[in-house]
C-alpha cells in the first residue's frame, strides 16, 4: 500500500541532492574546517558554500548566518542572547500566545529571571492584529519575538507591523522572527522587513534534522550562552557538523520559487477543504488567508488520536498538532478559544512540494471512511 505523507510541518523527507551532499561530506570531504591542511581547507570551503547558499534564500550576507543544531537552538540563542544584551535598556518583551514551544518555553525562563513578557492573544482564526502590536510595544521594550507563520493553523503574523511599532515607540527592541515554517515558502527578506534575528531549520525544507541557522543582522550584538573554540562568531562554538550543514546548503540551493510552491500548495489546500466541506461534523480551523501549506481541521465527535490511528492503518500520516507537543492539548487552538470538542478532534495536514492532488483525495476518502467506521464504534 502506498504511503501518503501529509505531516510536513513536523518534518520533511530529505531530498536526494541534500542526501548526496551529506554522504560526500561524511566519506570524502570529512576534514575539520578549522584544520590547517588540505582536508581542512576543503571542509572550510564546503562550509563557506553552505553559508552562501542559506544566505542567498534570505537575500542577506553570508557572514550574517550562524549555524545551529536546529530551529530550537536558534530561537534560544536569539532570545536569551538579545534579552541579556539589552537588559540595561529595559525589561519588557512582547510576543504572542501562539508561538512554538521553543520560543514560549524560553520566554517562560526569561520571566523567571525577572523579565516582563506580554503575550498577545489571537482572535478565533489565529490572527494577531497590527493594532495589538502597536499597543503592546512601549519605549522600554527590548525585544519583540513573533513567528512568521503559525505551525498549527498556518496564520501569517504581522511582522512588518512589529518593526513599525518598534520604530514608532522609539524602543531599543530587537525584532526576532521564528521563520521555521515560513522559510522557503514565503519570500522573506529580513532587511526589507526590519528583522534583526531570524530562526530557520533544515528539516522543514527537505534537509536533514539536526541543523538550522540564526540570521543575525550585521552590527547587532547578542550575548552567547555556550562557550568553546570560537566557531560561528563565538556564538555557537564547537566543531561544525559539516555533513548536516552542507546538506542544509544544498537543500536551500534546490528550493523552488516560493511563489510557485505556494500556488501549488494553495491548489491542494483548496481541494482539501472543498472536498471535506459537505461532510457533517468537519470544521475548518485554519483561516482562509493562512499559508496553504498548513491546514487545520476538526472532525467533531472523533478524537484526533483515534482518527490518527485509523489513518495510519491506511498508510496516511498527518498530525494532531505540533509534533513537539506530543499529544498535549494544543496551546494554539486553546489561545484561539476554540471549544474543547474542536481542540480534541483537530488534525493538521501539511504539504510539501512532493504532495499531489491524488494524496489529498486519498486522505479525504480515508476521512469519510473513518467517520463511517469510528462513529459507530
Amino acid at each position: 500500500m502506498q504511503e501518503i505523507y501529509l505531516d510536513n510541518s513536523a518534518t520533511t523527507k530529505v531530498c536526494e541532492e541534500a542526501a548526496k551532499t551529506a554522504f560526500s561530506l561524511m566519506t570524502e570531504t570529512y576534514g575539520n574546517p578549522s584544520s590547517l591542511h588540505k582536508m581542512g581547507f576543503e571542509a572550510e570551503r564546503a562550509l563557506r558554500l553552505a553559508r552562501e547558499q542559506v544566505a542567498k534564500v534570505l537575500s542577506v550576507q553570508p557572514e550574517e548566518i550562524i549555524f545551529t543544531s536546529g530551529g530550537t537552538e536558534a530561537d534560544n540563542l536569539a532570545l536569551f542572547g538579545a534579552a541579556h544584551a539589552r537588559k540595561k535598556r529595559g525589561n519588557r518583551i512582547v510576543s504572542t500566545a501562539i508561538e512554538h514551544p521553543a520560543v514560549l518555553n524560553t520566554l517562560h525562563a526569561l520571566e523567571e529571571e525577572g523579565f516582563e513578557v506580554l503575550y498577545l492573544i489571537p482572535d478565533k482564526e489565529g490572527h494577531i492584529s497590527p493594532e495589538q502590536v502597536f499597543e503592546a510595544v512601549t519605549p522600554d521594550t527590548i525585544l519583540v519575538s513573533m513567528m512568521a507563520v503559525n505551525n498549527e493553523v498556518g496564520t501569517i503574523l504581522p511582522i512588518e507591523a512589529a518593526h513599525m511599532a518598534i520604530e514608532s515607540a522609539g524602543a531599543p527592541a530587537l525584532l526576532h522572527v521564528d521563520a521555521v515554517q515560513a522559510f522557503g515558502k514565503l519570500p522573506i527578506s529580513p532587511k526589507h522587513l526590519g528583522i534583526d534575528l531570524l530562526s530557520i531549520s533544515a528539516h522543514k525544507i527537505h534537509g536533514p534534522k539536526g541543523v538550522g541557522a540564526l540570521y543575525l543582522k550585521k552590527g547587532i550584538t547578542i550575548r552567547p550562552h555556550t562557550f568553546g573554540g570560537g566557531q560561528e562568531r563565538n556564538l555557537r562554538p564547537g566543531t561544525e557538523a559539516m555533513p548536516l550543514i552542507g546538506a542544509f546548503g544544498t537543500a536551500c540551493s534546490v528550493l523552488p520559487s516560493p511563489l510557485v510552491s505556494r500556488k501549488k500548495a494553495q491548489t491542494l489546500s483548496d481541494l482539501l477543504f472543498e472536498t471535506l466541506a459537505p461532510i457533517p461534523g468537519v470544521v475548518r480551523n485554519s483561516p482562509s488567508d493562512a499559508l496553504p501549506f498548513v491546514c487545520n481541521l476538526s472532525i467533531l465527535g472523533i478524537r484526533a488520536e483515534t482518527m490518527l490511528h485509523f489513518l495510519s492503518s491506511k498508510n496516511i500520516y498527518v498530525s494532531s498538532g505540533s509534533a513537539c507537543s506530543k499529544g498535549k492539548k494544543s496551546p494554539v487552538l486553546s489561545a484561539m478559544k476554540l471549544s474543547s470538542e474542536r481542540i480534541d478532534s483537530a488534525l493538521r495536514v501539511s504539504f510539501s512540494r512532493y504532495n499531489t492532488e491524488e494524496d489529498v483525495l486519498a486522505f479525504c476518502n480515508a476521512i469519510k471512511e473513518g467517520i463511517r467506521s469510528l462513529q459507530h464504534v
